[in-house]
């Protein structure tokens, strides 16, 4: 559909020159009857030399990068042209020079008018060819790094429940149903670019809770959440890199703080844990990095990401939301 749009209008373009051209023409050399007219016997040679510029010679020497070659041949065929135009189809017996000043626009306008299209429907073209490619690396760096997030993101939730089938047996059924949550997010609603904000917060209750009862006594999760909405839209995966990257180097014995909310149409998730030094350190395969790229990627400069390291490492983003 895209390639007839284009060649359509492309069509138009060459037909609505062309009238004009001859109305324009004809009306210049209203003294000649119709049938007599020489530049309506010219236009046949006329339309073989800009239809071969066109086909032809534009094509070669630019894929050549030959432009000054071109150029020199430009020339000459205009100059014959004008000079076939007076000698044969005019006869008027004019000077060279008088030929030129008389005729020569009649040769150039189309010969300039189409190369110009020639070189415009070109760029488009390459215009096109870049987005479309660079779409195409988009799509294809998100699908990688939500390949690195989702098995991550799975793998904690496994060990959790492995650990409580061993030490808290009545507590897996809940853990279980939490993990078959998670699963079908991750595995089906992820898969679109963009969904519901309600259906993130969902995972994120989902994992919070799975965190909670991996770390009972081990560390104080405070949770708060103040949503004007849920019927926004928000990347899948994004929030829960900042989450898990607050229990992941949190100390034991410690206060993780969770806050999300949303006003308008704006988010800013924030999280803050204590740390030990050696934690933050370590190179972070599926982090912070990640993040940073994917939110550059999707929320390119729609987006604030500020990370703190004093008494408390502190990560909070502000999203400007769909």
């Amino acid at each position: 559909m895209e390639f007839f749009k284009k060649h359509i209008s492309q069509i138009l373009v060459h037909l609505l020159f062309w009238v004009l051209f001859i109305f324009i023409s004809l009306f210049v050399f209203s003294e000649y009857y119709w049938s007599e007219n020489p530049f309506l016997q010219y236009l046949s040679i006329l339309v073989i030399i800009v239809y071969a510029n066109n086909l032809v010679l534009l094509p070669y020497f630019v894929r050549n990068k030959q432009y000054i070659l071109y150029a020199l041949l430009f020339i000459l065929i205009s100059f014959l042209a004008t000079q076939l135009y007076c000698n044969v189809f005019t006869r008027c017996g004019c000077s060279f020079m008088k030929c030129l000043s008389d005729y020569l626009w009649q040769t150039l306008v189309p010969l300039f008018f189409f190369s110009f299209v020639w070189i415009l429907f070109k760029y488009l073209d390459r215009e096109k060819e870049i987005e479309t490619a660079l779409q195409e690396r988009t799509e294809l760096e998100l699908k990688f790094l939500k390949s690195q997030i989702n098995p991550h993101v799975l793998f904690n939730n496994l060990n959790t429940i492995y650990s409580y089938s061993i030490e808290k047996p009545d507590q897996t059924p809940e853990l279980i149903l939490k993990l078959s949550d998670n699963l079908k997010h991750v595995l089906y609603e992820s898969n679109s670019d963009f969904i519901h904000l309600e259906k993130e917060l969902q995972y994120i209750d989902n994992y919070i809770d799975f965190q909670k009862i991996r770390t009972q006594g081990i560390k104080e999760i405070v949770y708060t959440k103040t949503i004007d909405s849920v019927q926004h839209q928000i990347a899948p995966l994004l929030l829960i890199t900042i989450i898990e990257n607050a229990f992941k180097h949190s100390i034991p014995n410690s206060t993780i703080r969770i806050h999300i909310e949303t006003k308008e149409n704006f988010l800013v998730c924030s999280c803050e844990n204590y740390f030990s030094e050696t934690s933050i350190s370590k190179p972070e395969a599926i982090g912070l990095k990640n993040l940073k790229k994917r939110l550059n990627l999707l929320y390119n400069n729609q987006h604030i990401l500020n990370v703190s390291k004093q008494d408390t490492f502190k990560v909070s983003l502000k999203l400007n939301l769909i």
